[in-house]
């Protein structure tokens, strides 16, 4: 095994550091590092397997790892241009990500999901329809399993699911997965990628060591997938819910539409889902895609596009109180997310927002509410530069909220019978939140607890 004898730092002590740790231990030298000194490494360790052999550093990197470390494998979270990352490298070291090592020890089929905005939805509703034809299946990665806590479980007869990050794809080498998808590529996390070409790059990733025996499926709509599939190895297919496709899948009014070699076949009409809005109907398309390339009938496909539930913290319905439906779209950490889900409301509606900074502009978020957000509630770091945005574009119903709690007493005050609340904060939650998570149960829990 190449990673036999071999001396691996791991940089991240988080899920996918631990996980790492967890698949390497026995086969190599370890050393799990963090730099965060805030760490506990007694609360690390507790996470590790007792038989757990390698070093835990904390703080500053020992000059004789960096010397010594052959391999680096880097948790999604490290930025790939820190000093220290470009040091190892210069050192010779190679560097992988998580998922690069998960790759490696992994087997049968993979399908990755990539994208903005929908790659949790996506690849959710992908393992859905797996599993209706497919006894071993597997979903990981950025939806919350991290892969390579997984990879050694699969078979030659299993298929795994994998929604990748940006951040996660910077990092791979040899990564191959039988079915690619990205769904949309809009400016985001540009404060760790600094220009929208590493980002798109990062993105493209994905499908790079694919050859003419993988598929890569994109969405039409998006111009820079629709420039980017021309320059593919690998063939393509492609989906749409704004025109007719000759091959591919596209929306025709309520109907999803599958063509092929010049026969229309019907997949369903999207009233028959329990999922909303256009970006749903899109993800909905692309998954149904993937398990067509991956061999499941149309029938099962079917079957599992109309039993799926929307993921929890994406245009999640929490409860209606006092004739106003409240819903929870937590996972909304970017304007394009945010946007999408604006869209899906069909009622008048209070908007709940605001957070980290991640250097995202905010106009086209604000003339997405054409006339339906009555309210919008602002938190966090962001919550003066979206309200200065707003005002510069006319909207001026502006509230701000030192908490969640205070957002939701708002709302639940200000709103009417047969209108909604919406959580879509457009920005990540860090300095407030622990994740987006964390966020949405705390919102969910204040809505349940309204008379």
């Amino acid at each position: 095994m190449e990673f036999q004898g071999k001396k691996i730092l791991i940089m991240g002590a988080g899920l996918s550091g631990i996980a790492a740790a967890q698949l390497l231990d026995g086969t190599a030298e370890l050393v799990l590092y963090d730099a965060n000194t805030a760490r506990n490494e007694e609360e690390i360790r507790a996470k590790l397997p007792e038989s757990f052999r390698g070093r835990i550093v904390l703080g500053v990197l020992p000059e004789e790892v960096k010397r010594e470390v052959q391999i680096v494998v880097l948790s999604p979270g490290v930025p790939v241009d820190l000093p220290e990352v470009n040091a190892l490298r210069e050192s010779g070291a190679e560097l992988i990500g998580e998922v690069e090592l998960a790759y490696r020890f992994s087997r049968g089929r993979i399908a990755a999901v990539t994208g903005t905005n929908g790659k949790t939805t996506t690849t959710a509703l992908l393992g859905e329809i797996l599993r209706t034809f497919y006894e071993s299946v597997f979903v990981v990665g950025n939806i919350g399993v991290p892969y390579t806590k997984m990879a050694e479980q699969t078979t030659e007869n299993s298929v795994t699911a994998a929604e990748l990050s940006s951040f996660q794809l910077e990092t791979i080498r040899r990564f191959r997965p039988d079915v690619s998808l990205i769904l949309n590529i809009t400016p985001d996390h540009l404060n760790r990628h600094h220009t929208m070409e590493n980002y798109i790059a990062a993105k493209l990733n994905i499908a790079r060591n694919q050859t003419g025996e993988d598929t890569c499926i994109l969405n039409y709509e998006d111009a820079v997938l629709r420039e980017a599939g021309k320059g593919l190895s690998c063939r393509t297919a492609w989906f749409s819910s704004a025109r007719r496709l000759e091959d591919g899948m596209f929306l025709d009014e309520e109907l999803i539409v599958y063509a092929q070699a010049g026969r229309q076949t019907v997949v369903l009409n999207v009233r028959e889902l329990n999922i909303i809005g256009r970006h749903n109907y899109e993800n909905a398309m692309a998954a149904a895609l993937a398990g067509l390339a991956l061999g499941v009938p149309m029938d099962c496909i079917r079957r599992a596009l109309r039993s799926f539930v929307a993921v929890e913290h994406r245009i999640e319905y929490v409860a209606t109180k006092r004739g106003v439906k409240y819903y929870n779209d937590s996972k909304g950490t970017n304007p394009d997310a945010s946007i999408q889900a604006v869209r899906a409301m069909t009622t008048n509606t209070l908007l709940i927002g605001g957070g980290y900074d991640k250097g995202s502009e905010y106009g086209e978020w604000i003339d997405s509410f054409e006339g339906k957000v009555t309210w919008l509630v602002l938190m966090g770091q962001t919550r003066e530069k979206i309200a200065e945005t707003a005002r510069s574009r006319g909207f001026s119903n502006i509230v701000f909220a030192e908490s969640m709690e205070e957002a939701v007493k708002f709302c639940a005050a200000h709103a009417k019978e047969g209108e909604a609340v919406l959580l879509s904060p457009c920005c990540a939650s860090w300095g407030m939140f622990q994740n987006y998570e964390e966020r949405g149960r705390i919102f969910k829990e204040l809505v349940r607890a309204l008379d």
